[in-house]
């Protein structure tokens, strides 16, 4: 007979996620255990083992969840303006803003990828590849001195990934500036600098 599930099944198991991603950006996937998972949630191996088969299934599901909802927010924020430096702003005001909404997240998807299997790897590489291409073809519609080329587009593309992506090793989204003023800042100086004569 089929176990039934609690009423509160959906929001045990997101809080689960939220601390395995919590462990793994600060102690890494592979330096916590199954243990230290059940401590932070205030709870069992066994009641773990309800939700979710592994520490793996774990880790995909965070990947996969950010990287969905990253993604998807990406597309809105694209359609909801007309204008490519518009479009240009939103993209990066939703990277920085969603990066500082799921700061543990952002760190367990730069640093522990290879930690799934090949196939789980593929599924987000390829959602992060989109990504990718969604915000290429933005910097080519706003590229007015016709700077980027076949050779140097993932250059320029990974250059924006790069300032914002990265804000984790010392930025504080609590701190003097909030972030969706960083992002005004970040678009401000890097649709300028790349489109300016």
């Amino acid at each position: 007979m089929a176990r039934t599930q609690s009423e509160k099944y959906p929001e045990i198991r997101e809080n689960i996620l939220k601390q395995a991603a919590r462990l793994f950006a600060e102690k890494g996937y592979a330096g916590t255990t199954i243990i230290d998972l059940a401590e932070a949630c205030e709870s069992s191996r066994g009641a773990l083992y309800h939700y979710f088969e592994s520490k793996e299934e774990m880790l995909f599901h965070i990947l996969e969840g950010h990287v969905n909802r990253l993604y998807e927010e990406l597309q809105a924020s694209v359609t909801s303006h007309k204008d490519p430096i518009d479009q240009c702003r939103a993209i990066i005001r939703t990277i920085v803003v969603r990066n500082a909404e799921s700061h543990n997240e952002q760190i367990v998807l730069l640093n522990q990828l290879s930690q799934l299997a090949a196939g789980q790897q593929q599924d987000i590489v390829a959602k992060q590849r989109k990504m990718t291409e969604l915000v290429s073809d933005i910097l080519i519609r706003i590229d007015a001195q016709n700077r980027v080329t076949t050779r140097n587009k993932k250059a320029y593309t990974m250059m924006l990934f790069g300032i914002i992506n990265y804000t984790f090793t010392w930025y504080d989204p609590k701190g003097s500036v909030p972030p969706e003023e960083y992002a005004e800042m970040t678009a401000d100086l890097f649709i300028r600098g790349f489109t300016a004569a």
